[in-house]
């Protein structure tokens, strides 16, 4: 394997992933596997920061986050799969870093905030202490690359001081990680707000094409075009947003635009198309998805193996700071 570095990434397993999760992450890290030692996170213990209150959806979870992973082309030849609450040196290693950030630091964290506000939460100590247990994510593997969206970047940061002020302290020990961010626009949901599970304006992965096609039917276009004769606006349609992505046809796209500006083309068409287009695309995914689903023993072990050869390498980290820090 090339390597230009060690990646660590990963998704809280809180439901099945979907097409914002494809080309918004998944297409990104398989991308990434062929250059970079690469390890990917089923971040179990960062759920209960927002749902403690729902264990028993949890291994379901899971199984499915992590039959869709190998479904868009995640491969354990190639990376590391872990569960991070199989390795306790994460939550070890988070205890360690916590007496080096202050908690007016992370009341600034700019999730934090908006977690409360967007959920309404009356936040516990675990959600203040997201983010340097994401720093101790990050850091046992000595990881010195992370992709993020934009909204995560914050948390890169504070992962850098942590390291920096570690490093200061106690000897050079850890990198001061890079934010990679993602080339692929957040792809927006049907209804064009925010993708989002819980809002039922999502396109799974394991959704079927029937499925996928009554979705696309049903999507979010001009608000304003009442009529199929008129003039119509692109921009901010999500419809064209998918087009874009999924559509390999591009004169077909840029002649579907021009129509639509000048209300020669109706919505109808326009989304027919998308779903045929959508499926197309699709498809071999589906293919990869349905076999790893008729078998998820073998799903599981995928996790269970990466997780036991992750457990020296984060044994030796936590080692290391706890020697460091005066605890060995």
């Amino acid at each position: 394997m090339a390597n230009k570095g060690i990646i660590l990434t990963g998704h809280r397993p809180t439901g099945p992933r979907h097409i914002g999760h494809l080309v918004g992450t998944l297409e990104n890290w398989r991308e990434m596997q062929d250059d970079y030692t690469c390890y990917f996170l089923i971040a179990d213990l960062h759920v209960l920061t927002t749902d403690f209150e729902h264990p028993d959806r949890i291994q379901a979870n899971i199984l499915s986050v992590m039959t869709d992973w190998l479904a868009a082309g995640l491969d354990p030849e190639k990376a590391t799969f872990v569960r991070q609450s199989a390795l306790m040196e994460h939550a070890q290693l988070a205890l360690l870093f916590g007496m080096l950030v202050t908690v007016a630091r992370l009341e600034r964290v700019p999730t934090y905030k908006d977690q409360i506000q967007n959920l309404g939460l009356n936040p516990s100590a675990g959600l203040l202490n997201y983010p340097v247990l994401q720093s101790a994510d990050i850091l046992i593997y000595k990881a010195d690359s992370v992709p993020v969206g934009e909204d995560q970047l914050p948390h890169i940061e504070l992962t850098r001081e942590i390291a920096r002020k570690f490093n200061t302290a106690y000897g050079e020990t850890f990198p001061e990680p890079e934010g990679l961010l993602s080339r692929a626009a957040r792809l927006p949901g049907t209804d064009n707000r925010t993708m989002h599970s819980s809002w039922g304006n999502t396109i799974q992965l394991g959704d079927s094409p029937e499925e996928t096609t009554k979705k696309v039917m049903s999507m979010y276009t001009d608000p304003n075009r009442v009529h199929a004769t008129d003039p119509g606006t692109v921009e901010g349609n999500p419809v064209f947003d998918y087009h874009d992505i999924f559509n390999p046809n591009i004169d077909e796209i840029e002649d579907f635009k021009a129509r639509y500006r000048e209300g020669k083309v109706g919505d109808v068409e326009v989304k027919r198309r998308l779903a045929e287009a959508l499926n197309e695309y699709l498809a071999p995914l589906r293919e990869r998805r349905e076999a790893f689903a008729q078998d998820p023993k073998k799903v599981l072990k995928v996790l269970a193996d990466g997780t036991e050869a992750a457990r020296p390498v984060v044994q030796a980290t936590l080692d290391e700071a706890n020697t460091k820090m005066g605890l060995k």
